[in-house]
């Protein structure tokens, strides 16, 4: 505090100065004579007030001045007086002698309790009462600025605590896993951190590239060498699979594929729905093809988990099948045959159109046709340049290559096992432009009975001349009998199937909406297909 330089006598009111005095008033400062008072509203009297030597007749605690309604607020404005400051208030005030609001500035003392600083802070109050309590008031904020700012320490230690554990926790565990398993595969961040080349960065667990087998296929293998087994296998050239699913009902049209495809260097495997495969012992070439059982299951079910394209690489075609089909009219090695010759990655054999079952005019065969791609509808062509009117095959029958069906068993739903739908998507693995690389073959040609066996016998004929009168009326009759009791299984089975094929569709949607780098191969602007089929 700065020494007082007053050359008048100074001293404090309400105080004797004679050293005869009698009585104690109340706790007197240095030399037994000192007046201070407690002001209330809060402010607490400094240390300095009480053992003080200063006088000031306008301090709060050692003054006879009141602060009741004289604290304000706002910034300094300028201190060239001694010990007075200018302070404009950071509001208006209300003058009677001018009746009007003013902001102008306002004169305040400033007592020995209070150091200016050069700065822009906050200035004293209008008074020396107002500056202990403004002196008091900073105390108070800074005391809070320093809790808050305890508090966001602690927090942010906690937080670097909590990130810290989480951090060497997963560190511990992936050191766990790799010492649990410590010949598993090579993922892809190892590849990327230890800088391997291409080749190491392919590589399977620790195993060398010369022992790594990718490929497998469905050929069964003896026990023992015999003169059979090096003869089939010096005929492993040019092998074709044929996947059928096969109920025990349509015993005899199995038998009579069988027959034209196993001498033709075929592959089989028989999807058993019904689960019966001991009723197919009695045929010669059952011991000579595969077979899968798995109860109420469709082909689309058993290809998705039996027909994995590592699986089936070795084989150059793969036909996938209905059972319910008539080959008299069928060559599988002319078939063949055409298909190569053309270039076909998907195909099927033309439909018998008096004996068959047709959804779609496109698989009709035409008479004295090799293949067709396209189908016209009467004079005109057909509306559409995509399916069904061209680069399109049905279901029931179709032919891929080998490349075509890498495709297509990723087109296959896992979940969706009637498959509705996916045929029309069959173009975006034609390995090219469907509109060639797709057809039907019209002089090999099958008959499709149109059998409908899962969810049971349905009341709908069957087409063909092997149809059996006997089992069309015994199934009949159990139709009748279901519908009594509620229970028609094959409209269930139906309604699943719609709802299927709404779900693959939303499905196809989404996908081609999210990929964003994805292009459809088949969209054409309508101009320039108007002018296409004009010339």
């Amino acid at each position: 505090m700065a020494e007082q330089t007053e050359k008048a006598f100074l001293k404090q009111p309400k105080v004797f100065l004679s050293s005869k005095k009698s009585g104690k008033g109340k706790k007197p400062g240095k030399g037994g004579n000192r007046f201070w008072k407690s002001i209330g509203l809060g402010f607490k009297t400094p240390r300095e007030a009480i053992e003080g030597t200063y006088i000031d007749k306008k301090c709060p605690f050692t003054g006879t001045v009141s602060i009741r309604g004289r604290i304000i607020a706002g910034t300094c404005h300028s201190a060239k007086m001694n010990r007075t400051i200018i302070v404009r208030r950071n509001y208006l005030h209300f003058v009677k002698k001018y009746q009007r609001q003013v902001g102008e500035g306002a004169p305040a003392a400033i007592n020995a309790l209070r150091r200016l600083r050069r700065s822009s802070a906050p200035a004293p109050p209008a008074d020396a009462s107002a500056a202990a309590a403004t002196a008091n008031g900073s105390g108070r904020d800074s005391c809070s600025k320093m809790r808050l700012r305890l508090h966001l320490l602690i927090l942010c230690l906690i937080i670097l605590f909590l990130v810290y554990n989480m951090a060497s926790y997963q560190h511990k565990q992936t050191k766990l896993e790799a010492k649990s398993r410590p010949f598993d595969t090579i993922t892809v961040s190892d590849k990327v951190s230890s800088k391997v080349s291409k080749r190491s960065a392919n590589r399977v667990g620790f195993l060398p590239h010369g022992i790594v087998e990718p490929y497998s296929d469905m050929e069964l293998k003896p026990l023992w060498l015999t003169r059979s087994a090096q003869s089939k296998d010096s005929s492993q050239k040019d092998r074709c699979l044929l996947a059928i699913p096969a109920g025990i009902d349509q015993k005899r049209s199995v038998d009579a594929i069988m027959k034209k495809f196993l001498p033709e260097n075929f592959t089989v495997m028989l999807f058993h729905y019904d689960g019966n495969v001991d009723g197919w012992n009695d045929l010669p070439w059952s011991k000579s093809v595969i077979h899968i059982a798995a109860s109420n299951q469709t082909k689309w079910w058993f290809a998705k988990r039996f027909l994995h394209p590592s699986v089936v690489s070795m084989y150059e075609y793969i036909f996938l099948w209905d059972e319910d089909l008539e080959v008299d009219n069928f060559h599988p090695r002319r078939y063949l045959n055409i298909v190569k010759s053309e270039g076909l990655e998907i195909s099927q054999p033309g439909l018998d159109p008096k004996l068959s079952e047709i959804h779609h005019r496109i698989t009709v065969r035409k008479k004295g046709w090799s293949f067709h791609r396209k189908v016209n509808r009467g004079n005109k062509d057909c509306a559409k340049e995509g399916p069904p009117c061209s680069g399109w095959v049905e279901g029931m029958a179709p032919v891929f290559s080998r490349s075509a069906w890498r495709c297509a068993w990723h087109l296959i739903q896992n979940d969706l096992i009637h498959g509705w739908g996916i045929d029309y998507k069959f173009g975006y693995c034609a390995q090219g432009d469907r509109t060639k690389n797709i057809g039907v073959v019209d002089s090999e040609y099958i008959v499709h009975r149109g059998v409908q066996t899962l969810g049971g016998p349905s009341v709908k004929r069957s087409h063909g001349k092997n149809n059996d009168p006997l089992h069309q009326k015994t199934a009949e009759a159990q139709q009748q009998m279901r519908v009594k009791a509620g229970l028609d299984m094959r409209t269930k089975v139906r309604r699943y199937s719609r709802s299927e094929l709404r779900d693959f569709q939303k499905r196809w949607e989404r996908a081609t909406r999210e990929d964003r780098a994805w292009v459809d191969p088949f969209a054409r602007p309508r101009r320039k297909r108007k002018r296409t089929d004009r010339q």
